[in-house]
């Protein structure tokens, strides 16, 4: 039993022994005192009053259906804190009914930290959870069961600032782009503009994770299919990482170790960001949007993933788990779409995309988000998260010089890693 499990499996034991003692004659199977006054609570990450309005509004309707419900209160706990912040109050008793959940999401199912879902979505009149995309859910299920409703899959996809490729008379086909024509162009811009070429947005040369929107291209992963042996050493991953750090310290067609570039401000040429990131674009410069380039391996699709499940140490549990079928029935995600890409086959459709997206057009939904959602694969997600991604980068920290030993830098990554993915 590895530490999550017993972390989240005492959490689970300790509130079930309170929660049969509190409900006392109760009976409404929730763990609520009160069931005429109950108050739900919900995590979030994000602090965009625009998104919190939404859900305010999306609450009040549910609310005026169940007066049983006197408040629905949305908590936004900061990104960068969020899965210690989330897991603290899950230790100390003081646990939302609801979270959002990210890499987190392995640790939370294999840990029974999360209510089953599938029952009661297919139960729900209306619902309609044959509308799911298989690919979206496949992250968020084990043995069948739905434990978190993928609200967000968003693709990763490319952003062009085609008025730094003008100055450095650069041209690109979005059809037939690959990464190398991408890192050429991308060198171009660099040496006559003093631009960056590309960027992985959110990497800075930490969160490592990122990188598979590059690797993937190269026929590389980051452990096997089974999520037991480190793969850092293929002859792929070897590949990809070669071109990086070409890239980085020889070509100059990625900003090096200590230098940032936003791409949204103008400050390069392209940059690897979720399709979800398009709100941050503005009118400073021409830009356009393409699915990944290809790499060696081919064409290929990335997504990144946001979940919303109901927690077993939830004093609520069916009326969270009933407000979150409501949040997410088809009319509410329709909501939703305007800055989520949704896992409904129904609602994905450039045309439906674009009806409340204020930058993006439907050809550019249609070519960079619904086209690439059947054949995605998800960042690389595990057990133990903030571990191993602790550990992959400290082993990874090597590779960012200009002399790096690639082969040996990788064999330590997995060195590193691979007692923890045998947990």
């Amino acid at each position: 039993m590895n530490r999550a499990r017993k972390l989240f499996g005492a959490v689970a034991l300790t509130t079930a022994l309170a929660l049969t003692a509190a409900c006392g004659a109760s009976g409404d199977g929730s763990g609520a005192t009160d069931a005429t006054n109950v108050k739900l609570r919900m995590a979030v990450w994000t602090s965009n009053q625009d998104q919190l309005k939404l859900f305010d509004t999306i609450a009040a309707a549910y609310r005026a259906q169940h007066p049983e419900i006197s408040s629905i209160t949305f908590e936004s706990l900061p990104f960068d804190d969020y899965n210690t912040t989330l897991t603290t109050q899950i230790a100390g008793g003081n646990a939302p009914d609801l979270a959002w959940m990210g890499d987190l999401s392995k640790d939370l199912i294999a840990s029974d930290a999360l209510v089953g879902l599938t029952d009661k979505l297919k139960a729900t009149d209306g619902w309609q959870y044959g509308d799911l995309e298989p690919s979206a859910t496949k992250e968020f299920s084990r043995d069948g069961t739905l434990y978190a409703y993928p609200f967000s899959t968003s693709p990763f996809a490319l952003y062009v600032n085609t008025d730094l490729l003008a100055k450095a008379k650069q041209k690109i086909d979005p059809k037939t782009l690959t990464w190398d024509q991408v890192s050429a162009a991308g060198a171009a811009v660099h040496s006559t503009t003093g631009k960056a070429g590309f960027v992985v947005r959110d990497f800075d040369y930490k969160a490592w994770n990122t990188l598979a929107t590059v690797w993937t291209g190269f026929g590389a992963a980051a452990w096997s299919a089974d999520g037991k042996k480190c793969t850092f050493t293929s002859p792929e991953m070897q590949r990809a990482f070669t071109f990086l750090h070409d890239a980085a310290f020889k070509t100059k067609a990625m900003p090096g170790p200590g230098t940032t570039a936003d791409f949204f401000a103008g400050d390069a040429a392209f940059t690897v960001a979720q399709v979800s990131r398009a709100s941050l674009l503005t009118d400073k410069f021409k830009y356009a949007l393409y699915p990944l380039p290809a790499g060696p391996a081919g064409k290929y699709s990335v997504i990144g993933q946001a979940g919303v499940g109901v927690l077993t140490a939830s004093k609520h549990k069916t009326q969270a788990t009933d407000f979150l079928a409501y949040m997410t029935n088809p009319a509410n995600s329709a909501k939703l779409a305007q800055y989520f890409p949704p896992p409904r086959k129904s609602l994905l459709t450039g045309a439906k995309l674009a009806a409340d997206n204020q930058v993006l057009t439907a050809a550019q939904l249609q070519q960079a988000v619904v086209d690439q959602l059947p054949n995605a694969v998800t960042l690389p997600n595990h057990t133990s998260p903030a571990e191993i991604a602790q550990k992959g980068k400290t082993a990874l920290d090597a590779m960012w010089k200009a002399d790096a030993d690639i082969p040996a830098v990788l064999k330590s990554v997995c060195s590193a890693i691979e007692p923890i993915l045998a947990k």
